[in-house]
């Protein structure tokens, strides 16, 4: 083989090898979602991104899937577990504050089924109000973090997919809400919004389900 050759081969495989990835060590982390410790977002941060969101989803191109859902239990996640594997801690989840955020979880499962009528009755009315004064985006953190002590590591990474999905959905369906005055609203825009109060339900529901 000529020098050349050799150096040329050289070259490759150095060039190759400046751009391999760097394989780092491991790291644990905890479940920490939805950790009172971490910044809050605040709801109009929730509505910018929101927004942003729905701006992209109109530009001319297809971009790959990330949809926020998880479907069944474990079927389209691997982190959100079926309630009967999940692992709770019984003496937690029998404590004053589990129990009132608990109980409270119900009380927005309730409300989430109230606008569904609402909206049902009349595709115009403008549910925000209710949206707005039912879901506090600080009470409502708070009692999915209270709620999620009682389970174990592996199950609060399940759960907390499902109370991100919980708070996008809530500021997705104010964003859709959002009307000009005398406008009516559109039957693909009330569409949005019924499938997002449906998605809704079914996260209370599926949230539930590890404290029934």
């Amino acid at each position: 083989m000529k020098i050349s050759g050799v150096l040329s081969t050289a070259a490759m495989l150095g060039s190759a090898s400046a751009f391999s990835p760097n394989v780092s060590p491991s790291i644990n982390h905890k479940s920490t979602a939805l950790s009172m410790s971490t910044p809050t977002t605040t709801r109009l941060q929730f509505l910018q991104t929101a927004s942003i969101a729905t701006v992209l989803s109109t530009l001319p191109f297809t971009a790959p899937a990330n949809a926020a859902k998880y479907g069944s239990f474990g079927a389209s996640s691997p982190e959100v577990l079926d309630p009967k594997s999940a692992i709770i801690d019984d003496e937690i989840l029998k404590s004053e504050p589990v129990q009132a955020a608990i109980a409270s979880l119900r009380v927005y499962l309730e409300a989430v089924t109230s606008i569904q009528s609402e909206l049902k009755g009349n595709g115009q009315a403008d549910i925000g109000p209710s949206v707005r004064s039912t879901f506090e985006f600080g009470k409502l953190r708070a009692d999915l973090n209270t709620a999620g002590t009682a389970l174990d590591e592996d199950t609060q990474r399940g759960t907390d997919r499902i109370s991100r999905l919980i708070l996008q959905d809530i500021t997705e369906l104010e964003t859709a809400n959002r009307q000009k005055d005398g406008v009516v609203r559109s039957e693909k825009r009330l569409a949005i919004m019924t499938k997002k109060l449906d998605k809704l339900s079914k996260a209370f529901k599926d949230y539930l389900a590890f404290y029934a």
